[in-house]
C-alpha cells in the first residue's frame, strides 16, 4: 500500500481509503471483516459522515459498536468525518453552531476524543465563511479536530474560506472515476469548441488548483459509470472500457477493480481512492490497484476506452 504524508498534517496516509458509507445494517461480525480486509491490505484510514445511515451519526456509531477499539487500536486508525449536510431536510448547514454540534455527535458515536480530519460536506449556498473560521478554531484549539477539508467544492469556494479559515484545507472530495472524470477530461480537451469535455463544469480547473495549493483529492464514488448510476465494472454499457480492463488485469494478475483503482492512483496529484463496498473481496482487490505502475500508454488507453477525447 502506498502512503504519504497528508499535506498540511503529519498524518501518514494511505492512497486506497474505506468509506463507512454502507455499513448501517451490517453485523458486527461484518463491519469487523470488512476494516480487517482493509487493515490487512494496509488501509488504516475510514471516512465517515454525520449523514450516513436512516439517522445522525448512525453509520459512525454502527463502526464503534462493532468494533469496541482500544486505545491503541483507535491511534492506528485515521478517523475521517464529514459535517454540513442537514439529515433527511434538503439542505445545508455551515453554521458555527451546526458544525460544533455536529462534530459533538461524530464524537460520542465513534466513542473517541478526536476527529483526525473534519470535511465540509458540500457547498452551503449561505455559507458565512467567518463562521466557519471560528467553529474551525474553536475545536481544533479543543482538540477535538486535528485537520480540516470540504469535498465537492470549486475553487473559488474553497478561496471564500481559505480568505478566513486559519487552518489549512488539506483534502477536497469530489467524485471521480474513469468514466466520471470531468475535473481530469475538461484540461485534455480545452478551448475544443463544441465538445462538451471541453466545458469547465468546477468553476476553474479544481484538479489542477488543489495540486498548487496541497490540498489532497479524495476520490468518491471510483467504480460508478456516473453520478450513482451503476458501476461500469462488467456492465454492458462499457464493453469497450472492460475489454481492456481484463486485459490488463490479466497482465498485471490482478482483479480488474485494481485497474480502476490504479487508473485513480496512477496520477501524479497523489489522490486518495475512497472505496464504498461493503466486500471484503472487494477492498482487498481494490487495493491491489494501490502502487499498480501504469504505463502512460495504458492510462490514455483506458481514458480513451471511457469515451473521453484525446485530441
Amino acid at each position: 500500500m502506498r502512503t504519504f504524508t497528508l499535506p498540511g498534517t503529519d498524518i501518514v496516509a494511505p492512497n486506497v481509503v474505506l468509506g463507512m458509507m454502507r455499513i448501517a445494517d451490517k453485523s458486527d461480525d461484518e463491519v469487523r471483516a470488512l476494516v480487517r480486509a482493509a487493515r490487512d491490505a494496509g488501509i488504516d484510514f475510514v471516512d465517515h459522515a454525520d449523514i450516513y445511515g436512516a439517522q445522525p451519526h448512525a453509520c459512525e456509531a454502527r463502526f464503534a459498536d462493532a468494533m469496541a477499539l482500544t486505545p491503541a487500536e483507535r491511534d492506528a486508525l485515521t478517523i475521517q468525518t464529514k459535517c454540513g449536510i442537514v439529515h433527511g431536510q434538503g439542505y445545508f448547514d455551515f453554521s458555527h453552531e451546526h458544525i460544533v454540534a455536529s462534530v459533538e455527535g461524530s464524537l460520542a458515536a465513534l466513542r473517541t476524543d478526536r476527529i483526525d480530519i473534519l470535511l465540509l460536506h458540500r457547498p452551503d449556498a449561505l455559507v458565512e465563511p467567518e463562521e466557519v473560521a471560528r467553529a474551525f478554531d474553536d475545536l481544533a484549539a479543543a482538540g477535538k479536530v486535528r485537520a480540516f477539508g470540504v469535498s465537492n467544492h470549486t475553487p473559488r469556494q474553497i478561496d471564500l474560506l481559505r480568505r478566513h479559515v486559519r487552518q489549512p484545507i488539506v483534502a477536497n472530495q469530489l467524485q471521480l472515476s474513469i468514466t466520471h472524470a470531468p475535473i481530469v477530461a475538461e484540461g485534455i480537451a480545452t478551448n475544443m469548441l463544441g465538445e462538451s469535455q471541453a466545458v469547465t463544469r468546477d468553476g476553474g480547473g479544481i484538479l489542477d488548483y488543489c495540486r498548487l495549493h496541497d490540498i489532497t483529492v479524495q476520490a468518491w464514488s471510483p467504480f460508478q459509470a456516473g453520478f450513482f448510476t451503476g458501476v461500469f465494472l462488467g456492465s454492458p454499457d462499457h464493453p469497450e472500457l472492460n475489454a481492456v480492463i481484463d486485459r490488463l488485469a490479466a497482465a498485471y494478475d490482478v482483479p480488474p477493480i485494481a485497474i480502476a483503482t490504479a487508473w485513480i492512483t496512477r496520477h501524479p496529484a497523489r489522490m486518495q481512492v475512497v472505496l464504498g463496498t461493503t466486500s471484503p473481496e472487494r477492498v482487498a482487490g481494490a487495493a491491489l490497484g494501490s502502487d499498480l505502475p501504469l504505463t502512460r500508454a495504458e492510462w490514455y488507453e483506458l481514458f480513451r476506452a471511457a469515451g473521453h477525447i484525446v485530441p
